[in-house]
C-alpha cells in the first residue's frame, strides 16, 4: 500500500489504495509530558542595567494558525490579511524586573491588549520605552510600553505595514516614532488561484551566466509581481507618543530604514524594479537615499541593480558600493565598502576590498580608510584614532582583525589576529561594546586597552573568559576566568567601569539563569529563578564522550543513558545517534570538542533526547566532520568520511558496554537527513533511520548546496557519489521519511523526499514518507511536532527496540 501520509485533521480518504487514514496523533506520556511545558521568558536588559524585561510566549504555534492565509512573493511569507510575515514569532505576555531596587520579583506590564501577538520591540533612544507591534485579527498596531510604570499605551490603529519588517524607528527625542503605514496607494490584491491568465510567463537569457542557488517563494509571474508590490508598499509617518500622525513621506516600497547616530538624517532603501524570478527581494534592485529629519530630500546615496548574476564562488560578491551604514560613533558620516577584484574570488588581488567613508552632505569625494585582504566582514568603531575591523575569507577558514586609525588611512595597519575561524581552541572572544551618547554601541576603550569575551573551549574543557587587551602592545591580560566544572557559566556582559559582568549559569538539572558578578569581590547576585520544567529527565545520566576515527582522528559526542539506568549493570539497551555533518579544512579544527557536558539537557521539538524515557541511549551531536585539506575538497571523500564518523561513534558507546549494536538508529535533520540516507545506503551499521527535511538528489541543486561551491558540471561525480536518490537501489534499511509541505529552505523542498520515496517504493525498500500540511523547514505547529514524535516513537519501537534479526 502506497504509505504517503497527508496529515488533516478529519481526512477523508477515497481511495483505497492511496493515503493512510490518520489524523494527528499524540506520543505516549513520557514524551508528551516533556513537550507540555511552559518555557521561560527571553530577556532583554537597558544598558544601565537598570530594567529587564521578561518576554513570554507558547513553545508551539497550532495548526490552525499556520492555516492563516499566506501568500509568498520574492522569498517573503506574508499574511495579507493582516500585512505581517505569516510564520512571525509572537510574545503574549510582558513582565519586568527592577534590578536596582533589590527586590527581583517580576512585576506584570499593565494595560496589554487581549491575545497580545507582540514583536518587533524597539528601545527608545533614552532606554525608558520600548515600542512593539501587536497583531490583531484585523492587523498590525503599534504599541508603547513606559518601563518606570510597566504599563503600555496603544498608538495607532491596526494600519501599520510590517510585511519588509523594520517597522518603528525613533526620533532622536525619543517622543516620536517613524511607522511604516498601509499605502493610501495600495489597490486591491489579485486573486492568483482563481485569476484567469492573460498570456504565458517567458524567462529570457542572452549568453550570461546567473548560476543561483534554488531559491524558494520566489515571483513566478505578473500576477505576483503586482501583489509583491502592492503589499511591500507603505507610506511613511510620523506618529507622536500623543497619538498624533502625520504622513512623513508618500508611497514606496521601503524597506531599510536607518537614523544617522546625532538623528539629524534618514537613510531610506526602497526596492525598485525590474523584479525577478531567480532570486529573492534581498537581490531586486534598491535606491538608498538620505533625507532630513524634517522629510527633506538630501542625496541618492546608492543605485543597485538587479543582481541575478554573479562569478562563481561563495566569496562572490557585487561591485560597486555595499554594506552602506551609519559610522557608530560619529553624528552622520557614511561607510561603505567596494570590491577590488571585481567581485570575483577567482581574481588575485593584494586586497579584495576597500573601506571608504562619506561625510555630509554626502555628495563629495568618499574618503578611502582601509582595505583588507579578505573580504571585510565587520567593523568595531571606537573613536576618531581607532577602530577595530575583521574580515575573513571562506575557502581557507582564515579571518582577520585589524587596528587601524580611521583618520589617516596612511598609518600603519596593523592585524592583531589571523587564524582559522573553525579552531575554536584559539579563539580570541568578541570585543565588548558600551552604548555611547548616540544610542549606538562602540568599543568599550579605557585608554589602549579594549576587553573580550570568549567561550573558552580548550581541551580541558570549558571555561569562558574576560581578558583586557592592549591594542598598541597586543599584550593580554586575564580579568576573570569562570573555574566551574559542574556549570557553565555563560557571560553576557561585562562593564569594565565597574568591573562587573552579566552571566548566565547553568547545569545538567539547573535551568539558566540571570546573575550579576562582581568580579573584584567574586560575588554574584541572582537576578531570576527559572525552573526546571523537564524534571522527569533531570538526572538522567549525561557525559561528553571522546573517541577517535580508524584514521586517528579524535571525535566526540554528547551520550545519555535511558531514566533509571543501572551504570553498573550495564544492560545492553537501543541506540539512537544524531548528528549533522561539518566541512573543515583542517584536521586539527575538525578534531576539537566543542561540547560541554554540563549544558542544561533540554528536550526541544527537534531533539532525540526524549527517548531516554522510552529506554534509549542517545549519542546527540556525534562529531560528524567531512575535511578536505589542501587542493582537496571535503566532498571529494565524503561517503567514506561519513561511515567512518558513525562506526567510530558505535564502537565507542558499544565498548562502553551499554549498547546492543544491532539495535541502533540514526538520525537527523536538513543536511543531518541526507546524511541519513547516505548511511544507510553505504553502510550495515544501522537498524533504521529518520530523515527529517533533506534533500537527496543533488542534481536539483546544481549551483552547489551546503558547503559545496563547485557546480555539478565542475564535479558531476561528486555529485552522483554524494546523492542516495541515486543509490536507492542499495537501501536496505528501513526509513522513516518525513518533510514539511511549505519548506522554504534552499534546496530542501519537499519534491526531494517525494522523488525519493517513489524511487525507494519502486525498488521495494521499507520506508514511509510523512508529509505535514503548512509546515516549513523547521516545524511550528504543536499538533505537528506531537504526531512527528509519534512517528518516530512507533518506527523506532518497531525496527529498533524490537527488531527481528534475520
Amino acid at each position: 500500500m502506497k504509505r504517503i501520509i497527508y496529515l488533516v485533521l478529519f481526512l477523508t480518504i477515497t481511495s483505497a489504495n492511496a493515503q493512510e487514514n490518520l489524523n494527528y496523533q499524540k506520543p505516549s506520556s513520557e514524551i508528551l509530558d516533556l513537550v507540555d511545558v511552559k518555557v521561560a521568558p527571553s530577556v532583554l536588559i537597558d544598558e544601565s542595567k537598570e530594567f529587564m524585561i521578561l518576554r513570554y510566549r507558547d513553545s508551539y504555534k497550532t495548526i490552525a494558525e499556520l492555516s492563516e492565509v499566506e501568500l509568498r512573493l520574492g522569498g517573503l511569507r506574508i499574511n495579507p490579511k493582516t500585512n505581517i510575515g505569516s510564520r512571525t514569532n509572537y510574545y503574549n505576555d510582558l513582565k519586568i524586573i527592577y534590578l536596582n531596587r533589590g527586590n527581583t520579583n517580576p512585576k506584570s506590564v499593565s494595560g496589554l491588549p487581549e491575545n497580545p501577538r507582540l514583536t518587533n520591540f524597539k528601545w527608545s533612544p533614552d532606554q525608558k520605552k520600548i515600542a512593539f507591534t501587536h497583531t490583531s485579527q484585523s492587523g498590525v498596531e503599534i504599541w508603547v510600553l513606559d518601563l518606570k510604570k510597566a504599563m503600555v499605551t496603544k498608538l495607532t490603529e491596526a494600519r501599520v505595514n510590517a510585511n519588509l519588517n523594520n517597522v518603528i524607528n525613533w526620533f532622536e527625542d525619543s517622543e516620536s516614532l517613524l511607522v511604516k503605514m498601509i499605502s493610501e496607494e495600495k489597490k486591491e490584491l489579485i486573486d492568483t488561484k482563481n485569476s484567469i491568465p492573460t498570456g504565458p510567463t517567458i524567462s529570457v537569457n542572452e549568453g550570461s551566466k546567473a548560476q543561483n542557488r534554488t531559491y524558494q517563494d520566489l515571483l513566478k509571474n505578473k500576477n505576483d509581481e503586482y501583489n509583491f508590490e502592492q503589499l511591500t508598499l507603505s507610506d511613511l509617518y510620523k506618529v507622536s507618543l500623543k497619538g498624533d500622525q502625520k504622513k512623513w513621506l508618500p508611497a514606496g516600497m521601503y524597506d531599510d530604514v536607518s537614523f544617522s547616530p546625532d538623528g539629524k538624517f534618514i537613510m531610506l532603501t526602497t526596492i525598485e524594479k525590474p523584479f525577478s524570478y531567480l532570486v529573492p527581494y534581498s537581490r531586486f534592485p534598491s535606491k538608498s537615499t538620505i533625507y532630513s529629519s524634517t522629510g527633506e530630500m538630501i542625496e541618492t546615496v546608492l543605485e543597485v541593480p538587479l543582481i541575478e548574476e554573479l562569478p562563481k564562488g561563495f566569496m562572490a560578491t557585487r561591485t560597486g558600493r555595499r554594506n552602506l551604514e551609519w559610522r557608530a560613533d560619529k553624528p552622520a558620516n557614511l561607510i561603505f565598502t567596494e570590491a577590488l577584484d571585481g567581485g570575483d574570488p577567482e581574481n588575485k588581488v593584494d586586497f579584495r576590498d576597500e573601506v571608504f567613508e562619506l561625510s555630509p552632505p554626502f555628495n563629495g569625494n568618499p574618503k578611502s580608510i582601509l582595505k583588507t585582504i579578505n573580504r571585510l566582514y565587520t567593523i568595531n568603531w571606537a573613536n576618531d584614532n581607532t577602530a577595530v575591523a575583521m574580515d575573513y575569507w571562506w575557502n581557507s577558514r582564515n579571518i582577520k582583525t585589524y587596528v587601524f586609525n580611521p583618520s589617516d588611512a596612511s598609518r600603519e595597519v596593523k592585524i592583531i589576529s589571523d587564524r582559522n575561524y573553525q579552531d575554536k581552541y584559539s579563539d580570541p572572544g568578541n570585543f565588548v561594546h558600551k552604548r555611547n551618547k548616540f544610542g549606538n554601541y562602540i568599543l568599550a576603550l579605557e585608554g589602549k586597552n579594549a576587553f573580550l569575551i570568549g567561550d573558552g573551549y580548550s581541551e580541558k574543557g570549558q571555561y569562558p573568559f574576560v581578558d583586557k587587551l592592549n591594542l598598541s602592545t597586543e599584550k593580554t591580560e586575564r580579568l576573570y576566568q569562570s573555574n566551574y566544572e559542574e556549570k557553565i557559566e555563560d557571560i553576557q556582559d561585562y562593564d569594565p567601569a565597574n568591573n562587573k559582568l552579566l552571566v548566565r549559569i547553568e547545569s545538567k538539572t539547573e535551568y539558566p539563569n540571570y546573575y550579576f558578578r562582581n568580579v573584584k569581590k567574586n560575588e554574584l547576585q541572582q537576578l531570576t529563578s527559572f525552573e526546571n520544567p523537564f524534571k522527569s529527565i533531570q538526572n538522567v545520566h549525561k557525559e561528553v564522550i571522546k573517541y577517535k576515527r580508524e584514521d586517528g582522528l579524535e571525535l566526540s559526542g554528547t551520550l545519555y543513558l535511558p531514566v533509571g539506568y543501572d551504570v553498573n549493570k550495564k544492560e545492553k539497551m537501543p541506540m539512537i545517534l544524531w548528528a549533522y555533518p561539518e566541512e573543515f579544512k583542517d584536521k586539527a579544527s575538525a578534531s576539537q570538542n566543542t561540547q560541554n557536558p554540563n549544558e542544561f539537557t533540554y528536550p526541544y521539538w527537534a531533539s532525540p533526547i526524549y527517548w531516554v524515557t522510552k529506554g534509549y541511549v542517545v549519542l546527540d551531536d556525534a562529531s560528524f566532520p567531512i575535511i578536505g585539506e589542501g587542493e582537496t575538497e571535503p566532498n571529494d571523500s565524503f561517503r567514506k568520511q561519513l561511515v567512518s564518523n558513525a562506526k567510530a561513534a558505535i564502537d565507542a558507546v558499544d565498548e562502553l558496554g551499554y549498547i546492543d549494536r544491532n539495535k541502533v538508529a540514526v538520525g537527523g535533520h536538513s543536511y543531518g537527513a541526507f546524511m541519513v540516507a547516505n548511511l544507510l545506503s553505504h553502510s550495515d551499521l544501522f537498524a533504521a533511520g529518520i530523515a527529517r527535511s533533506g534533500a537527496y538528489n543533488r542534481t536539483l541543486t546544481p549551483f552547489g548546496f551546503q558547503s559545496e561551491e563547485r557546480s555539478y558540471w565542475d564535479a558531476p561525480e561528486v555529485y552522483y557519489k554524494m546523492s542516495p536518490f541515486m543509490h536507492a537501489d542499495k537501501m536496505k534499511t528501513p526509513l522513516l521519511l518525513i518533510h514539511g509541505e511549505a519548506d522554504n529552505n534552499s534546496g530542501t523542498y519537499p519534491m526531494q523526499s517525494e522523488r525519493y520515496f517513489n524511487a525507494l517504493k519502486g525498488l521495494g525498500a521499507n520506508v514511509r514518507l510523512v508529509i505535514f500540511p503548512k509546515e516549513s523547514h523547521g516545524y511550528r505547529a504543536k499538533e505537528s511536532i506531537l504526531h512527528m514524535l509519534w512517528e518516530q516513537d512507533q518506527w523506532l519501537e518497531k525496527y529498533v527496540k524490537n527488531r527481528k534479526m534475520e
